[in-house]
Formats: structure tokens, C-alpha cells, sequence
């Protein structure tokens, strides 16, 4: 493949993880630029909301190479997959080991660029699902292989699980006082069409992509008073002591030496403060510092406007593994 010219419309894209909202999205968008797509799914995986023409093959990764490939060629590999819980296990098995096969089949069989979506929590690694992660962009970004590698700040449905809350009368829930952490939130949509962007765009090839949704960046309590405000109630917080996160996430990690099932939901607490304490934006490591100005934006989607479709029942909240609370 040619280093300095972009694929035109018409290129065939190999996709996996389809059936997310994010993958969806994506391969809505590759159609439209009128590129050739083949979603490769799990043999249960539940095919709705993928647009017609598309062309679906199944199966598990151990068979990526015949069931996916099938010896045909590809111009692109696109991965929106991702592993569920964010466990260790899983996300080794999913974030490294299941795209580091899906990535030397393609070398082996010719394919010249492939999309990873990745995240912006990666640039400041404390839990084993980014280190997964960040092993497979190394492994990735070492192939030769020409790359993009995006990391999208928070989604909208990542942001969006307290709007039932509120809207039943209980208080939205903040870790300290709701100004810890900001995020540029991205949705579905806009980053869906930046993925597909990147087979056509030059300037994203062979780079890591931080990437978020129009600014400016807001912060927990920004969520709070907006959503209090149109639903016409006073603001009502609770406000969650981080240190009683650390205190449930010793605990758990002191049972877990015992009860070996422990030690998953410890992990998944110190997900759940990660989040609770680390903003989704660009992070200046000399600074020492988010950096709200140097988190890039794309797209035209706002959270509040997804807010109101929510509230007036044009949008749902497809929480998936994305929930935050």
C-alpha cells in the first residue's frame, strides 16, 4: 500500500467488535463513506442496528484467520472491541492477546492499515486493563503496520446512568465536591465517524489519537446542575468521600488474600476510583496535570443536548459496561 495516499471510497474494512453502540456507529459511518464492510462476531453476538449490505461472518477468534479472512483481501482491519469488566483475565485475553492474533493475520494476509480504538486513560496506567492495552498499541505500533490508534475521552452513555436518579428524586452522586475530574464526552456518533476518518485522513496515520467531543470540558457537578435545572429541582448531591473508596478497596483487597472472589471486586473498585478521581482529558506529564485546552474536539454532539433526548424519551441509555454508578 501506497504510505502517502489515503483509501478511497469503495476500500473493503474488516471490523470487530460490530455490536457495541461505539462499533455500530462506526460501521454506519464506514458505509457511508461507501466502503465494503465485513463484521467478523462472536457466534452469539446479536447483529441488530447494523445497517444492510453489510456482511457478517462468526465465529471465535481462534478462528480469525479462516472464518474472518477466508483468504480474501482487506485494505483495512478496524477493532472497536474491548474486553467487558476490565478484570485482568479478561483484559488480557481481549485488549492484547485477541487483537495481537487478529493483528498478524492481517499482516500475513496483506492487509495495510488497521484503527484501533483504544483510550485516554491509558496515558496515566494504575490498573491491568490499560496495561493491557498499552502492551497490544506497543506490539501494534512495532508491526510496521500503518496504524491509528484513538483514545476518546468519556462517552455520553458513561455519563448519562444518574439522569433515572435524579429524575426519581434522589440526589446525584459526586466524589468529593463533583470538581475532581472533567471530561470532553464524545458520542457515539461523532466518534464513530472519526474512526472511519482515519482510513482517509493523512495526518492520522501513524500517530496516537487523544480525541474528544466539542468543549468546553465538564465536570461532574456541571452534570449535576444541569440536569437539576431542567427538570426544575433544587440541586441535591451526595457527596462521596473518596477516602472511602480506599477504605472499601483495602478491605476488599485484604479478602481477596482469603476469598479469591474478593479480588475481583477490588479490582473493579479501583476501576470505579480511577474514574472517580482521574480526568478524561490529555494529560501534561511535565505539568503534572490535565490539560483541558490540549484535549483535541471533533464532531458536533453536545452531553446536555443527549441529555434532553434522554428526559424526553427520544434517546435511551444504553449502559452496557460503560456504567459509572
Amino acid at each position: 500500500m501506497n504510505e502517502t495516499q489515503p483509501l478511497a471510497g469503495g476500500v473493503r474494512v474488516l471490523v470487530l467488535g460490530a455490536t457495541g453502540t461505539i462499533g455500530r456507529a462506526t460501521v454506519a459511518a464506514l458505509c457511508a463513506r461507501g466502503h465494503e464492510v465485513v463484521c467478523y462476531l462472536r457466534p452469539e453476538a446479536e447483529a441488530a442496528g447494523l445497517p444492510e449490505g453489510v456482511t457478517l461472518r462468526r465465529g471465535e477468534m481462534a478462528q480469525f484467520a479462516p472464518e474472518a479472512l477466508r483468504g480474501e483481501r482487506f485494505d483495512a482491519l478496524l477493532s472497536c472491541m474491548a474486553s467487558r469488566s476490565g478484570l485482568p483475565a479478561d483484559a488480557w485475553a481481549v485488549d492484547h492477546d485477541a487483537h495481537l492474533l487478529a493483528l498478524e493475520a492481517a499482516q500475513a494476509a496483506g492487509v495495510g492499515h488497521m484503527v484501533l480504538l483504544s483510550a485516554i486513560c491509558v496515558q496515566k496506567p494504575m490498573l491491568a486493563f490499560q496495561a493491557a492495552k498499552l502492551a497490544f498499541e506497543a506490539r501494534l505500533i512495532a508491526s510496521g503496520l500503518r496504524y491509528s490508534i484513538v483514545r476518546p475521552t468519556a462517552y455520553f452513555k458513561s455519563l448519562s446512568g444518574q439522569i433515572a436518579r435524579v429524575q426519581a428524586g434522589k440526589p446525584f452522586l459526586v466524589f468529593g465536591d463533583g470538581r475532581l475530574t472533567a471530561c470532553k464526552p464524545i458520542s457515539d456518533r461523532d466518534l464513530g465517524a472519526y474512526l472511519a476518518g482515519c482510513l482517509e485522513a493523512p495526518d492520522r496515520w501513524n500517530w496516537v489519537l487523544p480525541i474528544g467531543g466539542p468543549g468546553p470540558a465538564i465536570t461532574p457537578r456541571d452534570q449535576a446542575e444541569w440536569l437539576f435545572k431542567r427538570l426544575g429541582k433544587p440541586v441535591s448531591l451526595r457527596q462521596v468521600p473518596v477516602g472511602m473508596m480506599d477504605a472499601i478497596i483495602g478491605g476488599l483487597s485484604l479478602g481477596g488474600r482469603i476469598l479469591p472472589g474478593l479480588r475481583a471486586k477490588a479490582e473493579l473498585a479501583r476501576i470505579g476510583r480511577y474514574y472517580a478521581t482521574e480526568s478524561m482529558l490529555v494529560w501534561d506529564a511535565a505539568a503534572g496535570a490535565y490539560d483541558a485546552e490540549a484535549t483535541p474536539e471533533t464532531g458536533q454532539d453536545r452531553l446536555f443536548d443527549y441529555y434532553e433526548e434522554v428526559i424526553t424519551g427520544k434517546a435511551r441509555v444504553d449502559l452496557g459496561a460503560h456504567a459509572v454508578f
